[in-house]
């Protein structure tokens, strides 16, 4: 099972050299992947969690494909209603092969109601246009010319009923975002699906995290350590872990970040 990280790419404080930073301490520390997220219009509902500045994620990660050589880079999770699909097509295609067939594309249909009229994209129907652009997307690469298409890994976030439907039509993994172990083991035993990625939290504590519904990936580097041992048994190929947990000021501060996920890739071992 491989390790990857969520990176804000937004926020105060926010600028090139701390993304190039968080890239090359994930990449060396040897996290497997780097992800980001995605919105195109700050509204103020955006704003009150990912302020300005919002660094776009397709040309984030081909900028930090150029400064480094070996990790993975992913969305988590692409809005796919925003983008007509044939330009994402060929956004994710150009972004594989310029970054030497690194690139995972984790989607979904997103949920800030304002952004969705900013752009004039009807907020109810985001799901309907989630799996029709995921038809495109597909139809899109099976019958291009650019035969790297097909490697792109596809992880489709959500775990409403119609998120794991999708996942299955379309996607190469499930994609769950931060939710209790007990719910994600409850899912992959009811569902038969194509792979499993989960995104959970990283959130070190001194003392033990007791609360029923804990989200994985929140208490003391022994109970992240489990978390991540009961996620391979669930059959996860990749857990991303998300250190950014709502509050903006926590951008400025990356080096409380940086510690933790020094610390699990100090004491991670992967079962052989």
């Amino acid at each position: 099972m491989k390790l990857g990280v969520n990176v804000p790419n937004f926020g105060p404080g926010t600028d090139p050299g701390v993304l190039r930073d968080w890239a090359r301490i994930t990449e060396g520390l040897g996290y497997d992947l780097l992800m980001v997220s995605d919105h195109v219009v700050v509204t103020p509902d955006v704003a009150e969690w990912y302020p300005e500045p919002f660094y776009e994620p397709f040309t984030t990660l081909s900028w930090l494909a150029g400064v480094t050589t070996a990790v993975r880079l992913g969305t988590t999770v692409l809005i796919l209603p925003y983008r007509n699909p044939l330009l994402v097509a060929r956004m994710a295609t150009n972004l594989s092969r310029l970054s030497g067939g690194r690139f995972v594309l984790g989607v979904g249909v997103g949920w800030a109601r304002q952004e969705f009229d900013a752009l004039g994209v009807p907020f109810t129907a985001r799901g309907r246009l989630t799996d029709e652009y995921l038809a495109t997307l597909r139809d899109a690469w099976r019958t291009g010319s650019e035969d790297d298409a097909a490697t792109i890994p596809v992880w489709v976030g959500g775990h409403s009923a119609a998120a794991l439907r999708r996942t299955v039509r379309f996607g190469d993994a499930w994609h769950p975002l931060r939710l209790p172990l007990a719910r994600m083991r409850t899912v992959l035993a009811d569902h038969s699906l194509p792979g499993f990625a989960p995104r959970i939290a990283l959130q070190l504590t001194e003392a033990p995290v007791d609360e029923p519904e804990r989200i994985a990936g929140v208490g003391t580097i022994e109970q992240i350590l489990d978390d991540l041992d009961q996620l391979r048994l669930l059959g996860a190929d990749t857990v991303v872990l998300d250190p950014y947990h709502g509050d903006p000021k926590e951008i400025r501060r990356p080096e409380t970040a940086w510690r933790a996920l020094t610390e699990v890739a100090t004491h991670w071992r992967p079962a052989s």
